[in-house]
């Protein structure tokens, strides 16, 4: 691939090597489009080839072969996408690596204490097809709304996948939500069940989860809760609460659904008036943003990356899918990023050799106030793409992170 014009002044220029190796040259090479500017055209004049070209390049391999890329025959607004498709988002971003790649390392966690959790892909379906059959026995089906009210831990990994691969939908639900927020997004998405921890570490005391999850779940009429233990509270199954099952022994048969239908429910945070939920579905939500990360982020099989966010924040779920549904590692942290001391995020990143890093605006200018020196003691050499969400940038912090 060539680049278009590029000012003198450009803050960065790929080498020739990223140019010549990188998922989205690859791509462009395969097709015969010798620059950026004449793929992004192709891309916008014939949306139908570019996204099955997509489809065909990320090895996203349809149960039911779809009959059209797309169908807009009652208006753009109301586009269906892999129409006649059916497939799951759990088998793109779990069952095919178990099978392909078992011993690849699929989850990495860091607790605040140091303590340090790896899945492989194998391990990791062990986890959801536990999660899905525990969820099956309380009733979820297909359709069926589940909470995700959970730190950054991977059982929540495990817990979205268990949803998917039941058909049902997964309603993401930020960890520092009080219970009314947590009541207002879980009866309006009809949930059936909720899946919590009993606390998570911050800044050296544990927080908890469970009280908050118990008056929330009150509040909204849900009759069961799930408990990933990480406090050692006993759960009371007369109040309908139960264990995070084990994993191991169990086999369960990932349901292929229609590619519309839905995945999970995002919610607004709020603060333009009541929350609104916005759906995302299995073939469209997991194609885009399998192929943000292939393309925007160069997201490959043996990357490792961590977005420093929320599971209830779009980020969450966008972090799960798209490094997943590209065979690579999602990397989570629990705590602060500045405790027990305050280079701890440089240091997480140094030791898990994270290959890309995704950060707020917020979250670099508040870590600036620590100083340069600060990174510069760890070896971050692993790391080769920077992305961030939040808001946009002021000059001074973007040159920083840079």
């Amino acid at each position: 691939m060539q680049l278009d014009h590029v000012p003198d002044d450009s803050a960065w220029i790929p080498s020739e090597r990223f140019l010549r190796e990188s998922r989205v040259a690859a791509f462009a090479d395969r097709h015969g489009l010798a620059t950026l500017a004449e793929l992004r055209a192709r891309s916008i004049a014939e949306p139908e080839w570019f996204w099955g070209a997509v489809v065909d390049e990320l090895g996203l391999r349809f149960d039911t072969p779809y009959e059209r890329v797309l169908d807009d025959s009652t208006g753009i607004t109301w586009s269906r996408w892999f129409r006649g498709g059916r497939l799951n988002a759990a088998t793109w971003c779990c069952d095919r690596w178990a099978a392909e790649t078992p011993t690849a390392t699929a989850v990495v966690w860091e607790g605040e204490g140091g303590e340090v959790i790896e899945w492989t892909f194998a391990h990791l379906r062990e986890q959801a097809d536990a999660a899905a059959a525990h969820l099956a026995d309380l009733g979820v089906g297909m359709g069926d709304a589940v909470g995700i009210f959970c730190p950054m831990v991977p059982e929540a990994i495990a817990a979205i996948l268990g949803v998917a691969k039941l058909g049902a939908l997964f309603v993401p639900v930020f960890s520092g939500y009080g219970a009314e927020a947590i009541a207002l997004r879980l009866a309006d998405s009809d949930a059936r069940v909720l899946i919590t921890a009993d606390g998570f570490s911050r800044r050296g005391s544990m927080v908890d989860m469970l009280s908050t999850a118990r008056d929330a779940a009150q509040r909204a009429g849900v009759s069961h809760l799930v408990v990933i233990p990480r406090m050692g509270v006993a759960v009371d199954p007369d109040r309908g609460e139960s264990p995070w099952p084990a994993a191991g022994g169990v086999v369960f048969d990932t349901t292929q659904v229609n590619s519309e239908h839905p995945l999970f429910l995002a919610y607004t945070s709020g603060t333009t008036g009541k929350p609104k939920g916005s759906v995302h579905v299995h073939g469209g939500a997991v194609v885009k943003i399998a192929q943000e990360g292939a393309f925007q982020f160069d997201i490959g099989p043996s990357d490792r990356l961590h977005w420093f966010t929320d599971m209830g924040w779009i980020m969450g779920p966008w972090e799960l899918i798209a490094a997943l549904a590209n065979g690579a590692a999602v990397c989570l942290f629990e705590g602060a990023p500045d405790y027990p001391t305050s280079d701890r995020l440089w240091a997480y990143l140094a030791r898990h050799r994270v290959t890309i890093l995704g950060i707020s605006p917020t979250l670099i200018r508040a870590l600036m106030a620590n100083g340069a020196g600060e990174v510069a003691r760890h070896d971050l050499s692993a790391l080769r793409v920077l992305g961030s969400t939040g808001e946009p940038w002021n000059e001074d912090p973007w040159w920083w992170y840079f």
